[in-house]
């Protein structure tokens, strides 16, 4: 990949968590003591059992070393930043999941390096075309994850900026999130037309499966039907960014973002279909209502 390209990616996903981090505020973090269940379960899912199923999906499908490693950096990624708003959408709880999409992306400088340390060992071993400083890694993460949330926060909490800039900057936000993905479709092009019919079905089946999989720890944590809507996409909605940066910037290989670019498409139609199947259940529950 260009490495102009290669060099701004960093620069916008921490423009993006920075403006993660503006949405947030200390309630926020406070809810965790409020609703530990609901937070528990979501971490769960969201550090645990997503890379698990992304591993036993790698090797069910039997998918190419890079593309596994890929699919791997994919589901380490914390949830994304439109996990919220197509919450909000689907009639779920907002606040779990702005609360969930905090902790996991506060965590990630952490997580991911050692999710992607672990798969490269595994499916790529010593033909892994990189070296993988761990530290390196971790620090770099930090940087483009941790200290741009903690400066939204900052400047949320402080008052700095005013609401209405605040929120032009989320919209400006969600265009580099677009903009990323479409540069690394167009540059991986190739990649992604020569392995879509085999990558296609295993990222689709990862999104479906960890979405079923946080709406039925919901319903075994007994959460109202909002809470488990909430899990459902914190869980199918990823930072799909993160992901194209770790794999173009940091490690330096563009075809291991192949999985993430996919992930960026498909996982926005399954959260259009939660959507409209929640729009129409509500539609239906006030037409009912307003008969009694």
């Amino acid at each position: 990949m260009n490495p102009v390209i290669s060099t701004l990616l960093p620069a916008g996903l921490a423009f993006i968590m920075f403006a993660l981090g503006l949405k947030l505020s200390a309630a926020d973090f406070r809810r965790v003591f409020a609703y530990p269940v609901a937070v528990g379960l979501g971490l769960i899912a969201q550090t645990l059992l997503l890379p698990l199923t992304a591993f036993g999906i790698s090797t069910f499908f039997k998918l190419a070393p890079e593309t596994a490693v890929g699919l791997m950096i994919l589901a380490a990624c914390p949830g994304g930043v439109t996990a919220a708003m197509i919450t909000d959408l689907s009639r779920g709880d907002t606040c779990l999941s702005i609360t969930l999409t905090a902790f996991t992306s506060l965590l990630s400088f952490i997580t991911v390096p050692i999710i992607v340390g672990l798969s490269l060992a595994h499916f790529l071993g010593e033909a892994a075309p990189v070296d993988y400083p761990m530290g390196q890694a971790i620090g770099g993460l930090f940087l483009i994850t941790l200290v741009p949330v903690a400066a939204g926060l900052l400047f949320n909490q402080a008052g700095w900026l005013t609401p209405a800039v605040a929120k032009t900057l989320g919209r400006l936000a969600t265009v580099v999130f677009l903009m990323i993905v479409f540069v690394t479709f167009f540059t991986e092009w190739p990649n992604i037309t020569a392995h879509f019919t085999t990558v296609g079905p295993a990222i689709l089946k990862l999104n479906v499966t960890t979405m079923a999989t946080g709406a039925l720890l919901g319903v075994a944590g007994r959460l109202p039907i909002a809470g488990r809507i909430a899990l459902a996409v914190e869980c199918g909605i990823q930072n799909s960014a993160l992901g194209i940066t770790v794999a173009v910037s940091l490690l330096s290989v563009s075809g291991l973002a192949v999985p993430s670019v996919i992930y960026a498409f498909l996982m926005n139609i399954t959260a259009l279909a939660i959507i409209i199947v929640r729009q129409l259940q509500a539609g239906r529950a006030a037409r009912v209502g307003a008969c009694q």
